[in-house]
């Protein structure tokens, strides 16, 4: 009991820093998961990927340290994966993100997005388009059709990006035109993982100089 009373207390001095919230939307856009176990009142962060990006997860688990009880964990499939303390804080990103239960594009996205955020959902849920292209892609797929137009529209008016949306068996990929590598890279390359480059195409994957 003791222990639950000094977790409680814990919590209570946890805030999300404009980094973590940053990160948060691009991993909402991505892979991550938002979960509860009270009805809505607080939730959880949940990460989840493929042992090639187990360096990558370690970095995340870095940035969330302070809300996570747990260091990554290997599962039986070979996935890392952790999660963070139940909270409050994660409430109001749940109602944005889930629409009866399922994922979906906040209408505030062109206020959340953020280029840290694009970065996230890139290094989640980014790609080459293929081995010659200087496009990349965004799998998009598991959002509605008017979610996937809502979120080229902020790529294109927001981030000055040239997109189109490529259909696929199992719905749209958003994908960022070969004349937009260098503005892509210009807006992602501060918070890229170096883990995470080889999703960038070749033309890309040495860094900019600084400026």
């Amino acid at each position: 009991m003791a222990h639950s009373r000094d977790i409680e207390e814990y919590k209570q001095h946890l805030k999300l820093t404009r980094t973590q919230r940053e990160v948060l939307v691009g991993l909402l856009l991505g892979d991550g998961h938002l979960e509860t176990q009270n009805g809505g009142r607080t939730y959880r962060l949940k990460i989840e990927q493929c042992d090639q990006h187990r360096s990558y997860v370690w970095h995340l688990y870095e940035l969330f340290n302070a809300w996570v009880r747990t260091p990554p964990q290997p599962k039986k499939d070979g996935k890392w994966w952790f999660q963070t303390l139940s909270h409050g804080a994660f409430r109001f990103y749940a109602q944005q993100f889930y629409r009866e239960g399922r994922k979906a594009v906040p209408k505030l996205i062109r206020r959340l997005l953020k280029p840290r955020g694009l970065a996230y959902w890139f290094m989640d849920d980014g790609s080459i388009k293929d081995v010659q292209s200087r496009a990349v892609v965004l799998n998009t797929q598991g959002f509605e059709y008017e979610d996937v137009e809502r979120l080229a529209q902020v790529l294109r008016e927001r981030f000055a990006l040239e997109v189109y949306l490529r259909r696929q068996r199992e719905g749209f990929q958003i994908v960022v035109a070969g004349r937009s590598l260098q503005r892509f890279l210009e807006l992602v390359e501060p918070y890229l993982d170096p883990a995470m480059r080889y999703k960038l195409p070749k033309a890309g994957r040495t860094k900019l100089p600084k400026r």
